[in-house]
């Protein structure tokens, strides 16, 4: 991996100029991570904003009790906004960032990310992007977690993450971390969805059998 931003998954490195450019590719670093290694520690100063080249990160909350709610995920050709706003605020990392699959990520230096900020108009452009897509995602996951059933919730999120074969690779656990509730309750409502033969139930995967009978399972 060459530690140089691609347009093809970085659009805005495209309009970079030749001075900001350089800059950048002087001192990005390329980093391999394995699912599960930490990215970012509560409480922690972030010394670099990651840009993913590769693999799924996700970030997320802990309660006191210990029960996880994902915030959001950082896919292919994105960079963690909360990182960006920690940076831009120099404040520290106010929730866990982990590899949720092995991940390759190219990290910028937190100094002169903020320096660029100021002086590379195609970077703020990427960063404000970002945040407008994120603060749309945590808008919508307070209206789940306030306004709707975990059943409707969860039939929701297995409609939205199933890929072409209609499975969804996730334990039950992992499945309760993105809806903010218990692994108890998630094994038990989708109990439920299997004796309606709406899914098929594997260790760590979830086969959806009756697409339309979630979405009228959860109203959507």
């Amino acid at each position: 991996m060459t530690a140089a931003l691609d347009p093809a998954l970085f659009p805005f490195a495209a309009r970079l100029g030749d001075d900001a450019r350089a800059s950048i590719e002087a001192e990005l670093r390329p980093v391999r991570l394995e699912p599960g290694a930490p990215i970012c520690l509560e409480g922690d100063r972030c010394p670099a904003l990651p840009f993913v080249v590769s693999g799924e990160a996700r970030v997320y909350r802990t309660s006191a009790a210990g029960r996880a709610l994902t915030l959001y995920r950082i896919d292919p050709g994105e960079s963690c906004i909360l990182t960006a706003s920690c940076l831009l605020s120099d404040r520290p990392f106010p929730a866990f960032a982990e590899a949720e699959t092995p991940v390759e990520a190219l990290l910028l230096p937190a100094d002169l990310f903020v320096r660029l900020f100021a002086q590379a108009a195609p970077l703020r452009e990427h960063v404000f992007s970002l945040l407008a897509r994120r603060l749309g995602d945590v808008i919508e996951l307070v209206d789940a977690v306030a306004f709707q059933r975990v059943d409707e919730r969860l039939a929701r999120h297995l409609l939205d993450q199933a890929g072409a074969g209609g499975s969804v690779a996730r334990t039950h656990e992992a499945l309760a971390e993105a809806l903010g509730t218990s692994r108890e309750v998630v094994s038990r409502t989708l109990k439920e969805f299997e004796r309606g033969g709406l899914v098929a139930l594997a260790r760590g995967t979830v086969s959806v059998l009756d697409a339309p009978g979630l979405r009228a399972y959860g109203a959507v």
